[in-house]
Order: C-alpha cells, then sequence, then structure tokens
C-alpha cells in the first residue's frame, strides 16, 4: 500500500489547508476529463483515496498510528470516495466553489460602523481629569421599525425567486459536461427574504441618522492625540445590528499662562531686580492654588525654581509632575533723575566705575576681561 502522504505530496506534519492544496493540484492535472491516458485514471484514484483518508482528522489519526485505515478499503477501489468529499472538492477545484451544498443566505444584520470625534479640552482638564458633555451625529437603531426594517405590523417574506435560499442556479458547460453553478439573487440580493413594506421612517435599513448627547470621562494625564475608546457607542448596525465603537481624539489647548513639556508644567516668573538682589517672598497663582515661594538674595535671570508634584498627573502611574518656576529679573526702564542718582550711588558703593556712560576697564570681571580681549585684537 502506498504512502498517502507520498502520493499527495507533502510532509506527515502537513496541515489541512496544505493537503487540500495538494488534492486540488494533483486532480486538475489527473482527472479522467482532462487526462484520459489509463495511467492518470489509476493515479487519480490513488489521490482521491490518499485525500479521503488524510482529509479526515479521525482517520488521519488511525493512519498515522497504525500505518493503516482501520478497516478501511485500502484499495482504492471505490473510486470517487462514499464520504461524499469528491465531487464537492473536485467542481471547488476547478471552479472555485459553487457546488455541493449551499450555506445558509446571509443575515441582513450588520454590525455598525466605528466612529471617531475630536474633543478639546484645557490644560487644567487635563492636570486632573474631567468629564465633558459631547454631541454625536451617528445612526441610531429606528425607533418605529426597532430595527426590523418592515412598517409596524408587517414582516419579511420568503424570496419567490430563489426559495429562501439567496442563491440561484444555472447550468453551464464545462470540461465536466454541464454542471450547476450558483450566485446571490438578483430580487433578494441574496438575503434570502425581501420586505414588500419597508419602514417609511427608515426606507428599511433599520436605523435613522440622530444626535444623541454622552458624558465621558477623560482622564487625567492625557494629552493632545489621546484616543478614548467607548465600546458599543457608535453607529447602529443595519437591520438591528450592534453598535460599532466610538473613538474620542483629545485635543489639549495652549495655555496662556503655563507650558506643557511631558508631565512637568512650565511657568515664567518675573520679579524686579531689586527683589531679586535683596530677596522676597511671591505669590505665584497655580492649578492646585496660591504657592508661595521664596526668592532668596541674589537669585540671577534664568535660575528655575521647582515646585515638585505639581506637574501634569502620569496617565499610566501614580503621582504629578512638577511645576518649574523660571525667573526672570526686570531691570528698570526710564528712570527719573532720583533713581538714577540712587543707582549711580550703588555702583559707587560697588566699585562699579562709570566714565561718560561706560563701565570702566579696571578690576578683574567678566567685563574687564573682555575689554582687556578686544583692545589685544
Amino acid at each position: 500500500m502506498s504512502n498517502h502522504y507520498e502520493v499527495l505530496g507533502v510532509a506527515q506534519g502537513a496541515t489541512g489547508e496544505e493537503i487540500k492544496k495538494a488534492y486540488r493540484r494533483l486532480a486538475r492535472k489527473l482527472h479522467p476529463d482532462v487526462n484520459p491516458g489509463p495511467d492518470a485514471s489509476e493515479e487519480f484514484k490513488r489521490v482521491s483515496h490518499a485525500y479521503e483518508v488524510l482529509s479526515d482528522p479521525q482517520k488521519r489519526r488511525v493512519y498515522d498510528t497504525t500505518g493503516n485505515e482501520n478497516g478501511t478499503d485500502s484499495g482504492y477501489g471505490g473510486g470517487y470516495s462514499g464520504s461524499g468529499f469528491a465531487f464537492q472538492d473536485i467542481f471547488e477545484t476547478f471552479f472555485g466553489g459553487g457546488g455541493g451544498q449551499q450555506a445558509g443566505a446571509p443575515s441582513r444584520t450588520r454590525r455598525g460602523q466605528d466612529a471617531l470625534i475630536n474633543v478639546r479640552i484645557d490644560l487644567k482638564d487635563a492636570v486632573f481629569g474631567t468629564n465633558k458633555k459631547i454631541e454625536v451625529d451617528t445612526a441610531e437603531l429606528c425607533p418605529t421599525c426597532d430595527g426590523s426594517c418592515c412598517q409596524p405590523g408587517t414582516s419579511p417574506r420568503t424570496c419567490d425567486i430563489c426559495g429562501g435560499s439567496g442563491q440561484v442556479q444555472r447550468a453551464v458547460r464545462s470540461i465536466l459536461g454541464q454542471v450547476m453553478t450558483s450566485a446571490p439573487c438578483g430580487t433578494c440580493q441574496g438575503f434570502g427574504t425581501v420586505i414588500p413594506s419597508p419602514c417609511h421612517e427608515c426606507s428599511g435599513e433599520g436605523r435613522v441618522r440622530a444626535r444623541r448627547t454622552l458624558t465621558i470621562k477623560v482622564p487625567a494625564g492625557v494629552s493632545t492625540g489621546t484616543r478614548i475608546q467607548l465600546a458599543g457607542q457608535g453607529e447602529a448596525g443595519t437591520a438591528g445590528g450592534p453598535q460599532g465603537d466610538l473613538y474620542v481624539e483629545i485635543r489639549v489647548a495652549t495655555d496662556s499662562t503655563f507650558l506643557r513639556d511631558g508631565d512637568d508644567l512650565h511657568v515664567t516668573l518675573s520679579v524686579p531686580m531689586t527683589a531679586a538682589a535683596l530677596g522676597t517672598t511671591v505669590h505665584l497663582d497655580t492649578y492646585d492654588g496660591d504657592q508661595e515661594l521664596d526668592i532668596k538674595p541674589g537669585t540671577q535671570p534664568g535660575e528655575i525654581l521647582t515646585l515638585r508634584g505639581l506637574g501634569v498627573t502620569h496617565l499610566r502611574s501614580q503621582g504629578r509632575g512638577d511645576l518649574r518656576v523660571h525667573l526672570n529679573v526686570e531691570t528698570p526702564r526710564n528712570v527719573d533723575p532720583q533713581q538714577e542718582e540712587l543707582l549711580r550711588k550703588l555702583a559707587e558703593l560697588r566699585n562699579e566705575e562709570y566714565t561718560d556712560g561706560q563701565l570702566a576697564s579696571s578690576g578683574s570681571g567678566v567685563f574687564a576681561r573682555l575689554r582687556e580681549r578686544l583692545g589685544n585684537r
């Protein structure tokens, strides 16, 4: 007895799909109507018998275990097999389907499409999270027919043309002779039923356009581009089908005071030159309320004060980012004579010599070194 795997030209561990493909390839080549030679006819019987065994999981298990078919005729003299596989598989080999028993007509019911909308929130809402009402224009279940697609009091009727199968058959000539092929019924569009009295409100679709209001929970820590999925809140399906999902894409508005960098917030705070020199206490209005900041004496422009835990809430972990305060030391403009006199006196006390409005080059400060470097060019 020949090895069935060798007959089909596949490995012993081949999948069912690989076995089926191998059989179809050989059947096209060896079928008696294609290759009338006696050797081809005998080989076709061997191929058909091997496929009969290996395409049946139970028979294949017995064959792999014992090396025989446990009572199955090993002479493959039964021609096209008594299991009923041969004609349908041969038909599919040459025509890509349509032979054998027809599947049931498809349902009119379809799942609704997913929907996407954009929602704009303030930066403060991104820091702490919020609940936001949104309006959605989408497809809703028809309130008149409740998704049946029919006028109230009526119902779908079995199609007279296809008898409810959703398919119509016609005879065509082929290399196998005259065979029957199937196609979707044009009267019922393949559904097997027709709707004699479609619902006036939804035109027989089972859904209508409507606007509804939803309240969504926006979690703390979201950023622009974050999408929130609301399962079952998308478009209603046809003929009472389930709703799709609604995706809400977040857009965080730019804030006039705070700048976001990841989960940190940045803000610029201006302090007078005198305050920076002498030190002071200032108050800063933050998303967490008023915060008191200590400005140390001698604070320089660009110094940063960090307020821990006052930034944006982490979206996927505990805690929050930081608030970083950038200090801007303001130099007075348009000073009056009295103020100018005081500044000159301060410069004198600090040994800062001015001549004709220019800083003297004496001393070892940065300006002195810069003047000396420029003077040597």
